[in-house]
């Protein structure tokens, strides 16, 4: 089991986001989790990779405990090596170019040579058709291209997961399916994933399995072709407005 949730709890104030929610992750599966906005689905994500602080449960990686409730860790950046995380706004920095933004954090947090950064760097650029941008600034990108970039950083730390939050959620409709199909071939690559997605039909395509959220909790778990065209549940039927007679 590469990835284990177990019984994971999460609140603001009065607001609880995380309601004992478990389930696991095996190496090279792809997850979709979906759900209306305000189910838990981001908020997921970040305690995953350690951007929120749980307030009860457990998440294991490689069967090794990575949480407590109520404590904070130093070892999250050795974590993060592991988890990798591509977030909606990119977050690049703009007065770096494309390359030294993606070989920052093999240097930094790696220690990892410039030359050998650097080449690992060209390479992810080159298969993700963004080559001729290396040495481009941000402001000078598109938000497709800025997104794969964030992709290719992401990659370029060597996770054994990766989590997409909503990454297509600030693009334009025509640059979505640059982004897309970035994360297929990853999945064709053999790469574990978590992607939090309201692409109803790229997730049906790219997932091995998917999540349907409500109120913290995990309303229904099945096969894409389970869930998009015989959902078990009546919450599911209702976000993909399909009427019992059309189930029939």
């Amino acid at each position: 089991m590469l990835l284990r949730v177990k019984n994971l709890k999460k609140s603001f104030k009065e607001n609880t986001v995380l309601n004992d929610f478990s389930y696991d992750v095996e190496k090279g599966e792809v997850i979709a989790i979906l759900g209306r906005s305000g189910c838990g689905k981001s908020t997921l994500l970040r305690c995953i990779n350690g951007l929120e602080q749980i307030d009860g449960g457990e998440i294991y990686l490689n069967e090794t405990l990575i949480t407590k409730p109520n404590a904070k860790y130093k070892h999250w950046s050795e974590i993060r090596k592991k988890i990798g995380m591509v977030f909606q706004s990119y977050d690049l920095f703009p007065h770096m170019n494309v390359l030294n933004n993606i070989i920052l954090g093999p240097m930094k947090v790696e220690k990892r040579s410039k030359e050998d950064a650097t080449e690992e760097a060209l390479k992810l650029l080159e298969r993700v058709g963004l080559l001729e941008k290396k040495l481009a600034y941000p402001r000078e990108l598109s938000g497709g291209q800025k997104q794969r970039i964030a992709i290719c950083r992401a990659l370029c730390m060597n996770p054994e997961i990766i989590l997409f939050d909503e990454v297509t959620a600030a693009l334009d409709p025509e640059m979505v399916r640059e982004v897309l199909d970035v994360i297929k071939g990853l999945r064709k690559q053999g790469l574990t994933m978590l992607v939090v997605t309201h692409e109803m039909a790229f997730a049906e395509k790219v997932a091995d399995k998917i999540i349907f959220m409500e109120n913290g909790k995990i309303i229904e778990m099945n096969t894409p072709d389970k869930f998009f065209h015989s959902p078990s549940t009546v919450e599911a039927r209702r976000f993909l407005n399909l009427s019992d007679d059309y189930l029939l």
